[in-house]
């Protein structure tokens, strides 16, 4: 007998979106089973066909993880409408979206797959996942730039997490974030009168950048996957922020 999973699960698991992306389309009544539209709490079998906006989506496709070094203008996005988007960009055969955000003026690492739950785990906000960015600034960095930004500044309506910040030249420096707040290395920045020239995420928990070049793309190693999952592992239920 087949195992039965909730619809919202088996959507994730095809690589179309991330679970909670499968539920709104689903309330959405776009998503049919068997030819047979559907709601919210059905659960299905391997054996059943689940097609969105008449369209199948079910196929046999393993998982896929991928490590891109996102160029400067693309955008991180899987609506395939807009100019820059990621999904165009790479034009991978198979279905596969990005794990959180890299904004368009920004470049360097990020993650792609068609494994809806490993999105939610890495998504999940208070695990203090590690992510490394080299900045460049308009002005010359200060100590007392240094110690401000590693001490916490309020912005969206909230004060940003103490982090580790490194000075490495006068214009350049390193910043290592626990939290993802939107657009949160500009916005810091902005604060204390200064603007960001350049910002290259490096690192992305135990998963650097390395020598990938812009617009190259890579699988995840044994290793780097492997360490990945044990980070992971205990993520809590929260999705206030991005990667």
């Amino acid at each position: 007998m087949s195992e039965l999973k909730r619809l919202n699960k088996a959507i994730a698991e095809t690589g179309f979106c991330s679970r909670r992306e499968a539920d709104k389309i689903i309330e959405e009544g776009r998503v049919a089973v068997n030819g047979e539209a559907v709601g919210l709490g059905v659960k299905v079998s391997e054996k059943d066909s689940i097609s969105v906006d008449g369209k199948l989506i079910t196929k046999e496709v393993g998982n896929i993880y991928l490590i891109f070094n996102k160029p400067i203008g693309v955008t991180c996005t899987t609506d395939t409408s807009i100019k820059g988007n990621i999904i165009s960009y790479l034009n991978y055969p198979e279905r596969i979206f990005p794990i959180g955000r890299l904004d368009k003026p920004s470049e360097g690492l990020i993650f792609l797959t068609n494994d809806g739950d490993i999105v939610n785990k890495i998504l999940r906000a208070r695990n203090n996942h590690e992510k490394e960015y080299i900045v460049k600034v308009n002005k010359r960095i200060t100590d007392e730039f240094i110690k401000r930004m590693g001490g916490g500044l309020p912005i969206l309506d909230t004060v940003t997490k103490k982090c580790k910040v490194e000075k490495i030249d006068n214009f350049t420096f390193k910043i290592i974030l626990t939290q993802g707040l939107n657009r949160q290395i500009r916005r810091m920045c902005e604060y204390l009168g200064y603007e960001v020239e350049a910002l290259k995420r490096t690192r992305i928990m135990n998963v650097k950048l390395g020598n990938l070049k812009p617009g190259q793309i890579r699988p995840f190693t044994k290793n780097e996957f492997d360490v990945l999952n044990d980070l992971i592992a205990d993520s809590k239920k929260t999705f206030n922020e991005e990667i």
